[in-house]
């Protein structure tokens, strides 16, 4: 039997077990994307036009075609967004592509990272996406696109699962390795650089072993109480933040007898 994995649904488990059952084991879908969350998307979605459509024959595009390429994934957005995109799209460009001799075509752009690897005598499949992965001296670099308003110290436990995942999954697809992972914040034009190292492959393997197994046979989905309860869709059902939780709505799918398939697809 293959187990499907990602890094979201992984990070998801690790904290908070009853935030993941909520999610992934009774299908309660998170809160409807709005706001800023919309313009991030929009503009994740004209960065990888940007670069997988440009043709490349100058050594960059111009202001024009990346206002092309907004207008092209700016439709439902308000003005004030439309606006601010603008302006976010304009700093980009100033600083990560006018000040290149040229602009280098990506290895990828908003695609899958897919992978197998056995722990324990079974089968893993490992899916997630990226934003772009670039090619560098000695191997690869993944910028991650981040559009949140502040730059915050990413969570080393998180940080290092996923580091170890994609290290895994994209030396299966490539045969080189995950030299560095960029963290790129959109509204500031600040980058985290992190180097990616066999002992982060190492580590991930041992950790999702351990968390896979223990998925097989999960049954109480004890909550993790934390900083991430703030943020939380599921905290009206949690016995964690409320005395007397609210039953869990009609449309969740019913609890299963016996956990055969771990179905960690993003």
């Amino acid at each position: 039997m293959t187990y499907k994995l990602s890094a979201a649904k992984l990070q998801s488990y690790q904290r908070c077990p009853q935030a993941y059952y909520f999610r992934y084991e009774r299908g309660l879908n998170k809160k409807p994307m709005f706001g800023s969350a919309k313009l991030g998307q929009a503009l994740h979605r004209t960065l990888a036009k940007i670069y997988r459509d440009w043709h490349y024959q100058d050594p960059y595009p111009t202001g024009e075609w990346i206002d092309f390429c907004w207008s092209q994934h700016q439709t439902k957005l308000s003005p004030a967004q439309v606006s601010e995109g603008s302006e976010i799209l304009r700093r980009y460009y100033d600083k990560f592509i006018v000040t290149q001799k040229a602009m280098h075509k990506p290895l990828g752009v908003e695609s899958e990272i897919r992978g197998r690897f056995e722990v324990q005598n079974l089968e893993f499949y490992l899916t997630g996406r990226y934003d772009r992965l670039d090619w560098i001296e000695d191997g690869l670099e993944l910028i991650d696109y981040k559009s949140t308003k502040d730059v915050k110290e990413p969570d080393s436990t998180e940080l290092n699962l996923q580091m170890g995942l994609y290290y895994l999954g994209l030396e299966q697809t490539y045969k080189y390795s995950l030299k560095r992972l960029s963290l790129l914040y959109l509204r500031t034009g600040t980058i985290q650089s992190f180097d990616v190292t066999p002992q982060h492959k190492q580590h991930v393997e041992k950790l999702i072993g351990y968390l896979a197994l223990r998925l097989r046979t999960e049954r109480e989905w004890e909550p993790t109480p934390g900083k991430q309860c703030d943020r939380c869709s599921y905290s009206r059902y949690c016995p964690a933040k409320q005395e007397t939780p609210e039953p869990l709505p009609d449309e969740a799918k019913s609890e299963r007898e016996l956990q055969l398939v771990l179905n960690l697809g993003i």
